[in-house]
Formats: C-alpha cells, structure tokens, sequence
C-alpha cells in the first residue's frame, strides 16, 4: 500500500489515524493535531483533508487583522535572526528596512499576486536582477513562515515567481586606467595619502572591503611579503563596527604582495604612526575605513583622471583582469581572490581571456602527422553483391 504524507497505521489496533501540522505557536512550539480511529487509509486521508481545509479557513479568519508589519516585527525577524549569522542577519536587516515597508498598510491575508508583481516592478526600474532576487528571496522567506504558522494558506510570492537571473557586467579598470587615477592624489598631503594608499591596496590585492576594512598590521608579514586574511568586517557606522568570519573557508589565506606595495606600506605605516597610529592597515583616523568614503574618493578622482566610474567591488575585479593580462592560470586567480571553486572564477572572468581558444587551436595545428603506410590493401568491391551487372 502506497504510503500517503501525514497518514499512519497504528501497528497494534490496524487502525489508521492522521496527524496534522498546524505550524508554532507564539513560544516558538510545534502544533499539532491528532485524529483517530479510521478503519481505512482512504477514511483517514479523507478526514485529515477536511480538517486541514476547515482549519486554514478558521487560521485566516482568526489573523485577519495582522499587518505585514506586526508579522514581520513579531514573528520572521526574530526567527530569522537566529538562523543565520550575525553579520548576514545585519547586512540584510538594512535592505529588509528599506524596501519591505511597501508591505506594511496591508494585512497579511490582502497581500495579492497583483499587489506583489507591481512592488516588483518598482524596483526593477531602479536596482539590479541580482539584488531584487535577494531582496525578494527574503520577502518569499517571510510568506513561507506565515504559512507554516497558520496565518496564510499559501504562499502567493511563489506564485508571482523572482525576477529572471541575468548574467551581470564585470566592470573594472585597465592597467592604464588605473595609472592615470592614481595620478591625480597629492600624496604630500595625509588624507590623500590614505586615500590613495586605500585604492592602490585594493587594486593590486583584490580583496574583498569587508576583508581589507578588518586588515590588521598584525596580518602583515613584511620579511616574507606576505598578509594573512582570516577574517572581516561589517561596518555600519564610525559607532557601530566588528569583526566576523569570512564569506567562506577558501576566504581564510595568504596572499603574497610585490616590492612596490611592500614598500609603499612601509612609507604609509610611518605617516600613520606619526599621526596617531591605528592597529588597522587602511585608517585615517584610528578607525577602519568605510565604503562611503572610498566611493567618493573613486567618483571624485575619476572624473579627475577623465576615467569611468567603478563600484569599490570592481577594484577587486580590476586585480583579477590585472592578473589574467599577465598570463596568470585561473587556479592561481581563484586562490588569491578566495574563491570557493574554480566555476566561479571562471564563470565571473573566464570571458577575459579571449585569445585561449585561438592558442588552443594554434596548438593543435601539425599535432598529429600523417604518415604514409607501406602496408599494401587489395582493394575489394563493395558495392552490392546482389545487384545483376549489366551485360550478363
């Protein structure tokens, strides 16, 4: 006999008997319902969807009157909070605050396929595939939980679906394009020395801010030129900063650095020291540096350089376009950008090396030489040996 979701036979009286599940109540434990007695499988399937169907229609009536708001308040933010990291938990609260609102005026039983599709097509027209998928992925996460307490029947943002994935643009800066940025700092002054050291650091490193903001001078080894990244940063405010685990344990490293930025960290530690000293590599003030600043150093001095604007993100993409010009293998890009595997340093940069499939075919060319046989082959009929020849 097939066996049937939620239906059971009780071993010792043969009856079967079904159990449902009803979600959380408010201290986070399971309920369930019991029913039982049925002489048959088929009686106990039947029964378990009456009941479900009653109890949706009496979950609906009875939670009505909650908001989005309050759900999200009361309920999928405290839950999700415990279920993931602290620094991941704060780097999406910040975007959850700024575009979940939208939902707040309505009830949780209101919140309709039209009403979700026209959210989601308010932020196509200002932001990215990739971060509407994210933004939506938590907005799907949180219906899923008001189903599984009972609160809705089902989960309408599914039915919409998520924004279609679309492949984005690798921006970065050329070697020359870099060359001509970095141009434009005067480097007599302090704050610009920073600034420009932040940049140069990042271009010729390619670590991620959040793993350049958590940098220590305790992580630089400057007898054997190396810097060990183990860990990062979550940076809100010059109030509220910590240092977390990396994105991932291919993200825990250690990278090498060449003469010049060897020397140039150097030079950068003795102005720092002499201004107040920091135990952080990229400070100005004691404190580790932040992306806002970094942004508006990139803007300022791109239109300087008459260079396009880049993103922070796209200094490390800049390092991983350095590398390839020069020749280096993909194997050798994925360990010192971090990369977890090498599908994704090829499946993010694997279009910058445009001339690999002429060399492999260049390559290939005279490989195999032909030789001529000495081995001499009767040559036999093969055409069909039934067919009549002509003339017999």
């Amino acid at each position: 006999m097939p066996k049937i979701s939620n239906i059971y036979q009780d071993k010792k009286s043969g009856k079967w008997y079904y159990v449902a599940n009803l979600g959380f109540n408010e201290e986070g434990k399971r309920i369930r319902k019991w029913g039982r007695g049925f002489s048959t499988q088929k009686e106990a399937k039947y029964a378990y969807d009456e009941y479900m169907n009653d109890f949706s229609k009496t979950a609906i009536r009875q939670n009505s009157t909650m908001t989005y708001k309050k759900f999200l308040e009361e309920y999928f933010l405290p839950d999700y909070k415990q279920r993931v990291r602290k620094r991941t938990y704060d780097n999406r609260l910040s975007s959850m605050d700024k575009h979940l609102p939208y939902f707040y005026r309505y009830k949780l039983s209101d919140i309709s396929a039209p009403i979700i599709k026209k959210w989601q097509n308010q932020l196509s027209k200002n932001y990215s595939s990739a971060y509407i998928r994210n933004i939506y992925g938590l907005f799907q996460l949180s219906l899923d939980l008001a189903v599984k307490l009972g609160l809705i029947t089902n989960n309408t943002a599914k039915i919409v679906g998520n924004v279609k994935k679309q492949k984005q643009k690798v921006d970065f800066w050329t070697l020359n394009e870099f060359q001509k940025v970095i141009a434009t700092f005067d480097v007599t002054d302090y704050y610009e020395l920073y600034t420009y050291v932040s940049i140069y650091f990042l271009f010729m490193t390619g670590l991620r801010l959040g793993e350049a903001q958590a940098l220590e001078w305790a992580d630089l080894d400057f007898k054997n030129e190396t810097i060990r990244i183990e860990k990062s940063m979550f940076y809100k405010n010059a109030q509220e900063f910590y240092c977390t685990e990396p994105k991932t344990r291919a993200s825990i490293r250690t990278i090498a650095l060449d003469d010049d930025l060897i020397k140039l960290l150097k030079e950068w530690k003795e102005k720092q020291d002499s201004n107040g000293g920091s135990k952080y590599v990229l400070s100005y003030n004691g404190l580790p540096t932040n992306k806002h600043t970094l942004r508006h150093v990139i803007k300022r001095h791109s239109n300087l350089a008459n260079v396009h604007h880049i993103k922070i993100h796209a200094l490390r993409h800049s390092h991983a376009s350095l590398l390839i010009s020069l020749g280096i293998n993909a194997l050798d890009v994925r360990d010192r950008l971090g990369h977890e595997d090498i599908e994704t340093t090829l499946g993010t940069y694997g279009h910058l090396y445009p001339h690999t499939n002429r060399e492999v075919a260049n390559k290939l060319t005279g490989i195999v030489i032909q030789q001529k046989s000495e081995i001499h082959r009767e040559k036999k009929f093969s055409g069909n040996q039934y067919i009549k020849k002509v003339g017999k």
